[in-house]
């Protein structure tokens, strides 16, 4: 692939979180037709003002600064007594011990730990079983790697299926030489969890395969009512290659810090330092402190932020539903992918049409799978009412557009 095509694929003209927040105050300015009333709101990323950071991080932080140079100029993986810490409330949490010396890295996010898992795996001609719809930044890079992508196709719809990829496609890709698979569970963009029955099979073809496996949790602590989750890293057969992504982005609201980890077999663990120390040498410094407020949140404080997000989730699904439009149930985390029906606009007009006409800023499906193109996703941890009112302005906008 020639330099300006691999380039041109990680294009970030529709990516999440792109739009610049303080433009939505001007566009009022840009008159298209009628303008439905209403609060601005941005679904392509979270609202850290709606649901701010968890306590004592910024306290955390302060005290990273105080310790000086040696908490700026950590280890290349994160400072040591962090990733000891971390190793333990981890392994507690996935369901089996991790070696924070040799299977640990600190990453700057989440994003930064995928890059990192896919450079150490993937090199030009690998191919790769993507899961589609997912992450929008997996098949970005498998391409920018270089790699091949063998797509598997996510049953979000059909209910006679489990919510899952197809395990019967995931066995062809094998066979047909895939040596890595990349997926996000709770997936990302809807909100589905794998079962312990599709997680169990995926660790098993690996095995047999010999496939190297990086899975994306993260969204797995914000669980809705009832759910059940379950750690691959847990399951009795282990892939020989598995690196976990997991960070506190997202759900305790900890993006602005730019904090990821990744675990798992130690020689990727070390590919992933040897190119981070080259890219980026190691997660901002003084940042790292804030991991130590990670699974230590106040009693009560994540199971309330659950309820919350899953008070909004309901009566956005209630608002698409009344209006036919078909959106699968997240099990967990805060993305919605509702599935609009024909309408007399192409994708790309209807989202510049709702950012200018409604106020409201969505994420093309199309960047988490390329044939989702009657599709938007929105990241609805946001203020309740704005995130409800919002919905209404994109049924109504539906309606106005609709064949």
């Amino acid at each position: 692939m020639e330099l300006d095509e691999k380039f041109k694929a990680l294009s970030t003209n529709n990516a999440p979180g792109q739009e610049v927040r303080q433009n939505l105050r001007d566009i009022n300015s840009i008159m298209l037709g009628e303008i439905l009333d209403g609060v601005p709101i941005d679904f392509s990323h979270g609202d850290v003002d709606a649901f701010p950071p968890t306590p004592s991080s910024d306290e955390s932080w302060k005290e990273g600064f105080s310790r000086g140079g040696s908490q700026a100029y950590t280890e290349y993986r994160g400072k040591a007594e962090i990733r000891n810490r971390l190793a333990v409330r981890l392994g507690e949490f996935t369901g089996r011990p991790i070696e924070a010396n040799s299977e640990l890295i600190i990453t700057p996010g989440t994003q930064g730990a995928l890059f990192l898992a896919l450079a150490s795996t993937v090199d030009a001609g690998t191919k790769v079983a993507v899961v589609e719809p997912d992450y929008f930044a997996n098949r970005k890079l498998v391409k920018f790697f270089g790699g091949d992508i063998l797509p598997i196709p996510l049953n979000y719809k059909n209910s006679q299926f489990e919510n899952s990829p197809d395990i019967n496609r995931i066995e062809d890709a094998f066979k047909a030489g895939a040596k890595v698979l990349v997926f996000s569970t709770p997936n990302n963009p809807t909100g589905l969890v794998y079962s312990k029955n599709t997680i169990t099979k995926i660790a098993d073809l690996a095995v047999t395969h010999d496939v190297s496996v990086i899975v994306d949790q993260l969204y797995s602590r914000m669980l809705y009512s009832g759910e059940v989750y379950t750690h691959l890293r847990s399951c009795d057969v282990q892939p020989k290659n598995l690196i976990t992504i997991m960070g506190p982005s997202k759900t305790e609201s900890l993006s602005g810090f730019r904090l990821g980890v990744a675990f798992g077999t130690p020689k990727l663990i070390e590919r992933m330092e040897s190119l981070q120390a080259i890219v980026s040498l190691r997660a901002a410094g003084y940042n790292q402190a804030v991991l130590d407020t990670w699974f230590q949140e106040p009693l009560g404080w994540m199971e309330n932020r659950i309820r919350e997000h899953e008070l909004i989730r309901d009566e956005l699904l209630k608002t698409f539903r009344a209006s036919n439009i078909y959106t699968a149930s997240p099990q967990a985390g805060s993305y919605l992918f509702p599935q609009l029906p024909p309408l007399s606009v192409d994708l790309y007009t209807f989202i510049h049409l709702l950012r200018h006409q409604a106020k409201v800023i969505v994420t093309p499906g199309s960047e988490f799978d390329p044939a989702c193109k009657d599709s938007i996703r929105l990241n609805f941890s946001q203020d309740y009412s704005a995130a409800i009112a919002a919905a209404k302005r994109i049924v109504k906008m539906v309606d106005i557009y609709r064949t």
